[in-house]
């Protein structure tokens, strides 16, 4: 950990040439664009329903959380713009890749075909519009979770495409993603060596708080790191790790400062309580550092001494993944990383970390 605690001789919280995005947002235009990448059948399913000028948002994309107010397009909806992207998220930080999540209402959907129809609307879409057109994307597989089968299809349909470098999941979504129903999802993305990505968001069949609904988006938004909480420790009690001792996670938009608090009471519990859960054999320390990576964005430490605190608890030098979360709005300009990082950390952070997580990047690379 001596790197973490190396202060440096100035303040650097820009990321260097060359770094690796590992969340940058890009967003379907509404349904009409998924059209053309669907069957006949239901091409005439939706138009005749009335359902294709239907936009499923994942967040309201008006909010200033949304949308930095400087990457905001004059028209249409953030991320849907390639030529934006590339000059305010590419070019703007010197990034070699970047790693696109696109979160599409298509994973919250009730029925299982129309989800799986959907998801693999929006895949062809990422390839044809975003992945063929610019060589510094990569993407992640969107999985219809309502069905495991169909999404383990999607993976292996998807999985030869080596642009594609992690599954996405939602923290919230129809129960708490240990559980068996969700292993065939698992299975998939261990043979492909492809990581889960669980980014925010919820499927919204039931309350994103533990005490009911919340009447606005703040709380919304505040209380998804109770989902993250809950899903890493569903992770490890059921024995995920231990039945694919080779998968990744990487939590995306979870926060950080959240962790060391988390891991101190898991460890805690851990120890008094193990006997019913007798393959829970290694602390929840050991799991997460093994497992578990975390984006960047937001970072939500206030201070430099602090960040220093935070890092050193939970093992940042190796967990945490550099992203900007472009286009949403958490940082100020080009200073997407903490203050009193040391230069050989942030190359750890920003080009060594991503590389050691997403196997395929080097792939592509080579």
């Amino acid at each position: 950990m001596s790197q973490v605690l190396q202060r440096p001789s100035t303040e650097r919280t820009t990321a260097p040439a060359g770094a690796i995005d590992c969340d940058v947002h890009i967003a379907v235009p509404g349904m009409k664009a998924l059209l053309p990448y669907m069957s006949q059948a239901w091409q005439e399913m939706i138009v005749s329903r009335g359902t294709d000028g239907l936009e499923l948002a994942s967040y309201p994309p008006g909010a200033p959380l949304s949308c930095r107010p400087d990457w905001r397009p004059a028209t249409g909806k953030p991320g849907t713009d390639l030529a934006f992207l590339q000059r305010h998220a590419l070019d703007a930080f010197g990034t070699r890749l970047a790693i696109a999540t696109c979160l599409h209402g298509g994973q919250a959907v009730h029925s299982e075909d129309l989800a799986q129809t959907l998801c693999q609307a929006v895949n062809d879409w990422v390839v044809a519009e975003w992945l063929d057109r610019e060589p510094r994307l990569r993407a992640s597989i969107v999985v219809p979770t309502q069905s495991p089968t169909y999404a383990a299809r999607e993976i292996e349909r998807c999985a030869d495409d080596k642009r594609f470098v992690q599954v996405q999941l939602l923290a919230s979504g129809e129960m708490l993603l240990g559980r068996r129903y969700y292993w065939p999802i698992y299975e998939a993305a261990a043979k492909h060596d492809l990581p889960i990505g669980i980014h925010a968001g919820s499927a919204f069949r039931h309350a994103p708080t533990s005490n009911g609904w919340p009447s606005h988006f703040v709380q919304d938004y505040v209380g998804q790191t109770m989902g993250f909480e809950a899903q890493l420790l569903s992770l490890m009690g059921e024995g995920v790790f231990n039945h694919f001792p080779t998968l990744r996670v990487v939590l995306i938009e979870s926060g950080v400062t959240w962790l060391p608090a988390f891991l101190w009471r898991a460890i805690k519990s851990w120890r008094g309580l193990r006997s019913e859960t007798p393959w829970f054999t290694r602390s929840p320390a050991e799991l997460v550092r093994q497992h578990v990576r975390l984006t960047m964005q937001p970072f939500d430490a206030p201070g430099t001494a602090e960040v220093e605190r935070i890092l050193e608890h939970i093992g940042g030098d190796e967990m945490l993944l550099f992203a900007t979360d472009f286009p949403h709005w958490h940082f100020d300009g080009t200073q997407s990383l903490p203050p009193g990082l040391s230069p050989d950390l942030i190359r750890r952070l920003t080009i060594e970390n991503p590389l050691a997580t997403y196997p395929r990047l080097q792939e592509t690379l080579s």
